[in-house]
């Protein structure tokens, strides 16, 4: 028990690679205190993303390597989590009731854009953080019918409105207001008024991240929609195609002239396997997210095969994180889900909610 000085457990301790982070926990500063004190060895570790289904793991991980300096020691491993605001584009005005807002966004319709926010939302949701869905596809909403929420949304106070929730994630959706077939024939101008009043005027309830639905295309309104909505990191979700990848560049592209940081690739649809005779086949084409973010040097966060499931599950108003929280594809998005925040946590951290405001009065 000796030779278990700090300086040596920090030393273990750096030979740890947190697979989220990509660095070390030295490294990735997760380590909060390392104490040896009489015999006991107590380690502190917070992570800056939700990790309750990695804590039990990496609280193994650490207990296994100090094992190996000195099994007969007493050690302690604490391991917890804190999610903390992070920076947008300058010049927008940031929520005081939302730390972190994710944009989820294509290039094009009918890549699994609005899957893939659902079944992110939750797992984050699952992984503890508190969190909300924004659909901000205004000319077709779809979350309504994925989170199975078929309510209107109320009003406390006459001057904004109470979030729907599903699953334990809060949801605003002009789906909510409106009949499930009418359609929204409004020009550019008023769906941008309508999407910040939809997120502006929701009483969003303490969200640790907002996950924004965004509409497909790359044209003027999405490109108001970036610049007005103070968002902390977006997510490109595209299939291996060379047609949707050649659009998804497009919406990457975008974020960049904004200034918003694209967190990674998301790929759906990347390969299917025949549910009869098991044969694999990449109906899309294969590697197309992986070139794409080594082209512009962003993270493949994931790859969704084409799975029936995935479709029957969303349109069924239960998505397939909740629908099967044990499966593959339920796993898939949890490891997306980690991965998102832990990018997220590795950007410079907001700190206006700290200044203090300056008031001039005449006394």
């Amino acid at each position: 028990m000796a030779d278990l000085t700090k300086p040596v457990i920090e030393t273990a301790l750096a030979e740890i690679v947190d697979p989220y982070m990509g660095a070390d926990l030295l490294t990735s500063k997760a380590i909060k205190a390392v104490e040896v004190e009489g015999g006991q060895v107590t380690v502190r570790i917070r992570l800056g993303y939700p990790a309750e289904g990695y804590t039990a793991t990496l609280r193994q991980k650490v207990l296994d390597r100090l094992a190996q300096l000195d099994s007969t020691a007493s050690v302690n491993v604490e391991v917890d989590w804190e999610v903390t605001a992070h920076a947008v584009q300058p010049g927008v005005k940031v929520l005081q009731n939302i730390k972190n807002i994710v944009a989820v966004a294509s290039g094009k319709g009918g890549v699994g854009k609005s899957t893939t926010t659902a079944n992110l939302a939750l797992a984050l949701a699952r992984e503890g953080a508190r969190v909300g869905v924004l659909d901000a596809d205004i000319y077709g909403p779809s979350q309504p019918r994925m989170l199975g929420i078929e309510a209107r949304p109320e009003s406390t106070d006459g001057k904004s409105m109470e979030p729907l929730e599903a699953y334990g994630v809060q949801a605003m959706s002009i789906g909510f207001l409106i009949d499930e077939e009418t359609p929204m024939v409004w020009r550019g101008p008023m769906v941008t008024q309508a999407l910040e009043q939809l997120l502006r005027e929701t009483n969003w309830h303490d969200l640790d991240y907002l996950i924004v639905d965004m509409p497909p295309g790359t044209g003027d309104v999405q490109l108001t929609l970036s610049q007005k909505i103070p968002v902390s990191g977006a997510v490109i979700v595209t299939t291996p195609q060379d047609i949707a990848l050649l659009d998804a560049r497009k919406g990457l592209k975008m974020f960049e002239k904004v200034n918003v940081r694209v967190l990674g690739i998301v790929e759906n649809m990347s390969t299917h396997i025949c549910s009869q005779c098991g044969h694999e086949e990449h109906i899309f084409g294969a590697g197309g997210g992986e070139r794409m973010a080594q082209d512009y040097g962003v993270d493949l966060l994931g790859s969704l095969p084409l799975d029936l499931s995935i479709r029957e599950n969303a349109d069924g108003g239960k998505p397939s994180v909740v629908a099967d929280p044990d499966g593959t594809i339920a796993q898939i998005y949890g490891e997306i889900a980690r991965k998102v925040a832990a990018k997220l946590a590795l950007q410079a951290r907001d700190f206006s909610s700290k200044f203090p405001n300056i008031v001039i009065q005449n006394t």
